[in-house]
């Protein structure tokens, strides 16, 4: 048997693969980065592993899909939990200053164990077609069509998924159908696009061009890890790759990082074949894809995150230094972070949580940051309803809440230390 964790390892590599095939400035963002990471393990070789071995670091990805509808992503997570991905968290992209037609979820591992083994992570969106502030009644019926009528995942796709879960891995003769299958899923399609009916959606947005405008989804970006991204951003100008215009997130700062930090390069500017009304196949340029690197700190409790949330749009980074104390001790002690807690001899020591998830501000800059076109959004119409439980309705399981996932973590902990140290009192 193939292991569910082992299945995970070979999809995300598979992937990876294809991606740099596509996308070939993608692998220069990885050598950067690996190389970026080997430089600050060796400059701060006390500290560059505190949020995560080096090994686990170079090997970590994130990627995104985007999908049309709710039955689509039904089977999405069928696919991701035969690799062992569960949904976690709720991400309305409509409700931000630049305000995009999605709503998403992320798939990944929830046990820390797993999450060592490999931490895959799958940033998902679903086009809110029913929201009128994006689809007029016309266009929302003609997408639905358009969308019900494509099939993204096989049943060969869903019936290994299906077994993987189930059983905790695959057979090594299918193991490698199931990964394979998987990856061509997310593979950029080569059909020729309808030129009248993608430029239709790219008027509402590219976003929803890029999602509903052609037969097939692909990976929209695959993102690396970087311990000093302010110095991968530097880099990769240096190099001539065209970034985006800042990083989204905190401000740099001194002491524990915090959450998440991510920029990306410009989306580029790719060929892809369009068909017109007289049949004619012509070779136009959009721009949908782009790489993204992030840089991950300690999962902040919900105390900590209300800070976050309030100082975000502060660019002034003495803010920040005054709100968040600059030691893992300090945070531990004013409750702003998660950390865990073992017994090492006579001492106990802290370790932080590091932040497996998301920032629906961030992933809404990163995309706006890489759109060529303004959204139609017409902020008067009634919205639609999308919330986390149309989400759950549609996968038949539970959207995890990350806050609770590291406070079992942090609580886990609390009780072995406990027991360790009940352990360890002499008898009587």
């Amino acid at each position: 048997m193939v292991e569910t964790c082992e299945l995970r390892s070979r999809f995300a590599a598979t992937l990876a693969f294809m991606y740099g095939r596509e996308v070939p400035a993608y692998t220069t963002l990885t050598e950067v980065t690996q190389d970026v990471n080997r430089r600050h393990a060796d400059r701060y070789p006390d500290i560059a592993e505190r949020l995560g071995s080096l090994e686990r670091v170079g090997a970590e990805r994130h990627c995104a899909v985007r999908l049309g509808s709710l039955d689509e992503l039904r089977e999405v997570a069928v696919v991701f939990a035969g690799l062992g991905m569960s949904a976690v968290g709720y991400y309305d992209l409509r409700q931000t200053d630049s305000p995009i037609p999605v709503v998403s979820t992320a798939f990944r591992p929830v046990d820390p164990e797993e999450l060592e083994r490999n931490p895959f992570r799958v940033f998902t969106s679903v086009l809110t077609v029913g929201d009128s502030r994006f689809f007029d009644n016309d266009l929302r019926r003609r997408v639905a069509t358009y969308v019900a009528r494509r099939r993204l995942f096989s049943p060969d796709l869903l019936r290994w998924a299906r077994r993987a879960s189930a059983d905790g891995g695959l057979p090594e003769s299918e193991a490698g159908l199931f990964v394979d299958a998987a990856t061509d899923v997310f593979r950029l399609g080569t059909e020729p696009i309808d030129a009248a009916w993608y430029r239709e959606l790219a008027a509402v947005s590219p976003v929803a061009a890029d999602i509903a405008g052609q037969a097939s989804t692909h990976v929209n970006h695959l993102t690396p890890r970087v311990l000093d991204i302010d110095e991968l951003y530097r880099r990769m100008t240096d190099r001539g790759v065209t970034m985006i215009d800042r990083i989204q997130g905190p401000p740099k700062r001194t002491g524990t990082p915090l959450l998440l930090r991510q920029t990306s390069f410009r989306a580029l500017n790719e060929a892809r074949r369009f068909r017109h009304a007289d049949g004619t196949i012509t070779r136009e340029h959009v721009r949908v894809r782009f790489g993204e690197v992030e840089s991950r700190g300690i999962a902040l409790t919900r105390a900590g995150r209300d800070i976050y949330d309030r100082l975000i749009g502060e660019p002034d980074s003495a803010r920040w230094e005054e709100a968040f104390p600059h030691t893992e001790q300090g945070l531990d002690e004013a409750g702003l972070a998660y950390f865990t807690y073992r017994r090492d001899g006579e001492r106990t020591v802290r370790m932080p949580i590091v932040y497996e998830d998301f920032l629906p501000a961030s992933a809404a800059g990163i995309f706006a940051s890489n759109l060529d076109a303004v959204p139609g959004f017409v902020p008067a119409a009634p919205g639609a309803q999308y919330g986390q439980d149309q989400l759950e309705g549609a996968i038949e399981r539970p959207v995890h809440d990350p806050f609770e996932l590291y406070r079992a973590q942090q609580d886990s902990s609390l009780a072995r230390l406990n027991r360790a140290c009940h352990d360890e009192r002499p008898l009587p």
